[in-house]
């Protein structure tokens, strides 16, 4: 056989993704010096982090080029009561909850191919200055937790998080207070020079639209008959769909994507539709041409509020929603430290949810020889196989530039759901042609450690919406949370990390949802460091030059936490049956047990939230104790 890697770029090399498959596999020096030599503590790296290099080039050699690894001829490691491939929330959870059923004396040890524990829920660390700032490079919030299973909201209790607190620990009221709005941001890319405007639009901010709305218009770089359409459309108060039945206004929202609804029914043209056609990519990963108006009634967006369908639509309890606070400083890293304490106490010191917050993590702790639950990160999971008395299941894993086997007589993947079907070849067709029916949606997490923000506060703005964006779709001063003896920015003159969000899509393409991500994670994978670095400067040098930024002054430190198979999908009613969701679709027979291999991880739920995470992982563990 060939070697199936001679095709990959030297862009690829560069980011980590060359190995050799000659003889049996080798890792490249940026794998080795990653892997091998690794880092006493990872959250502490910056440049490119998430799916880095060492982290995937393994995986992908055996999905995208059908690299198979040997087998060991012999176990070179004791037997386990589980093994889990996969040390994020949903591995992590799995792990604890394994044991809370089985028993303390249980025998578990977690594979990771990470250099850090947690997944998607990685912290990231900085000092600016002598003051150390954290902030999150995924997982991001605990997303209403009042409405968390029985066994996710006392996993939560378990772990000493306390939701409540938050109230006390997030400022809500710092936007307001500090005068901070929310920007609109017109790129020269598109539109000749820079201009940063406020508004109109409704945001995750606590601060309410400010001023007078034409005023706001007016300032836009829009031709005047655009400026019209969108003035018109903010403050219509027409049922554009008049004359059509309860039924057949529903249909019709549901079967037609928003920007086209616009276009076709309230004749906005294009270039109007294009200032906040990205507003839902954040959630969504794909922008309004890409999800049904149905959806944007859902949100509120103009053009839909006077349609008079809601005695159609199911209560769907937002009048009770909370609000999007309870959030570690770290994100739900914070989650994934907590659980990590519970399993190995030694690796995080402390005991109460606020300790967490500035607990250095000791991962000398993580896999130690004779403990019960081991943490092995730099470690991929390559093969998955039941032994001949089907007893068992044979975990081969690369490690440490070699292969490994270890055996378990339960075994859970919580890893990528997609990458399953290459690693374990028992699986049934109809089972894989359920997985590969959804895909990761691929999601960038940039974090700009500054040594001030005096230029948001002259500008009067905490979030920055790109319109048409070169790179970060939005950027903004970080979630104000102090807890635990760490203290957030109290005055512009303190240092502060300024988060950035960039979902790769292409709008307007045509493209359904699934094949926007597919493109889109192909995107990232062309892009070095030095790519995001330039784009990010130039974006907040352009929204924020007003107030007196300089990048080379004000730019301390910059971590892009590149994540290419990021959030778990979720059914986009536009292209998938509006029936499916958590509780049905394609994923539950893509989820399906297979023996003594059960899946755990947020795609076997159609979830992307911790809660999806964690239910997935007590299905799974609920599957392995009835053998």
């Amino acid at each position: 056989m060939g070697n199936p890697l001679n095709n990959i770029t030297r862009r690829d090399f560069l980011n980590g993704v060359a190995v050799s498959a000659a003889g049996g596999a080798m890792l490249s020096p940026l794998e080795l010096l990653a892997g091998k030599l690794g880092s006493p503590y990872p959250p502490s790296l910056t440049g490119l982090r998430g799916s880095h290099a060492g982290s995937f080039e393994v995986a992908h050699s055996v999905a995208r080029h059908g690299v198979r690894y040997p087998f060991p001829d012999k176990q070179t490691e004791p037997t386990y009561d589980l093994v889990i491939a996969g040390g994020g929330i949903s591995g992590l959870a799995a792990a604890y909850l394994y044991r809370q059923r089985h028993g303390e004396g249980a025998t578990i040890l977690v594979l990771d191919n990470h250099d850090d524990f947690g997944g998607h829920a990685k912290r990231n660390e900085f000092t600016v200055d002598g003051k150390q700032l954290i902030g999150y490079g995924g997982s991001q919030s605990l997303e209403s937790p009042s409405a968390y299973s029985k066994t996710a909201a006392g996993l939560l209790k378990d772990l000493t998080i306390d939701t409540d607190r938050f109230y006390d620990y997030f400022d809500q009221k710092f936007s307001s207070v500090n005068g901070l709005g929310r920007g609109l941001y017109f790129g020269r890319e598109h539109y000749g020079s820079d201009k940063l405007c406020r508004t109109i639009f409704n945001g995750y901010s606590d601060s309410p639209l400010q001023g007078d709305m034409a005023a706001a218009i007016a300032s836009y770089p829009l031709s005047q008959p655009a400026r019209d359409a969108l003035t018109r459309l903010m403050s219509s108060e027409q049922d554009y769909l008049q004359g059509r039945s309860l039924e057949e206004k529903i249909k019709l929202l549901q079967t037609t994507n928003y920007t086209q609804y616009l276009h076709q029914y309230t004749n906005t043209p294009k270039e109007v539709t294009d200032v906040f056609r990205e507003q839902s990519r954040g959630i969504w990963g794909v922008g309004w041409d890409a999800l049904s108006a149905l959806e944007a009634w859902r949100w509120g967006s103009p053009g839909t509020k006077t349609l008079g369908i809601e005695g159609g639509m199911a209560d769907d309890g937002d009048d009770d929603e909370e609000p999007y606070i309870f959030h570690f400083p770290d994100g739900n890293a914070g989650v994934a430290r907590a659980l990590v304490r519970a399993l190995i106490p030694q690796a995080v010191p402390g005991s109460t949810m606020e300790d967490l917050v500035l607990a250095r993590a000791d991962y000398s702790q993580l896999d130690r020889s004779r403990a019960n639950t081991r943490i092995r990160l730099n470690a991929t999971a390559v093969d998955l196989r039941h032994t001949a008395d089907q007893g068992a299941v044979d975990v081969t894993y690369f490690h440490d530039g070699t292969t490994r086997r270890v055996r378990g007589r339960h075994v859970i993947y919580a890893g990528y759901h997609s990458l399953l079907p290459s690693i374990c070849t028992e699986l049934p067709h109809a089972q894989k042609a359920a997985i590969d029916s959804a895909t990761k949606v691929p999601l960038v997490y940039i974090n700009v450690a500054l040594k001030n923000w005096r230029a948001f506060d002259k500008l009067g703005v905490g979030n920055v919406t790109a319109v048409q964006p070169e790179l970060m779709h939005s950027f903004g001063l970080d979630f104000p949370v102090s807890m635990g003896g760490y203290q957030f920015a109290q005055n512009p003159e303190q240092p502060i990390i300024v988060h950035g969000t960039y979902v790769p899509a292409l709008p307007d393409s045509g493209l359904t949802a699934i094949e926007q991500h597919k493109r889109g994670r192909g995107q990232l994978y062309e892009m070095a460091f030095a790519d995001f670095e330039k784009k990010i400067v130039s974006q907040m040098s352009g929204a924020l030059s007003g107030g007196g930024f300089d990048a080379e002054r004000d730019i301390e430190g910059i971590t892009v936490n590149r994540w290419p198979h990021g959030y778990a999908y979720e059914y986009n009613e536009l292209f998938d049956d509006p029936s499916f969701g958590p509780d049905k679709g394609p994923h539950i027979a893509a989820r399906a047990q297979l023996g003594r291999i059960s899946v755990a991880n947020s795609d076997a739920s159609a979830y992307a939230y911790v809660d999806g995470a964690i239910d997935a992982a007590d299905r799974a563990v609920n599957e392995q104790l009835k053998l």
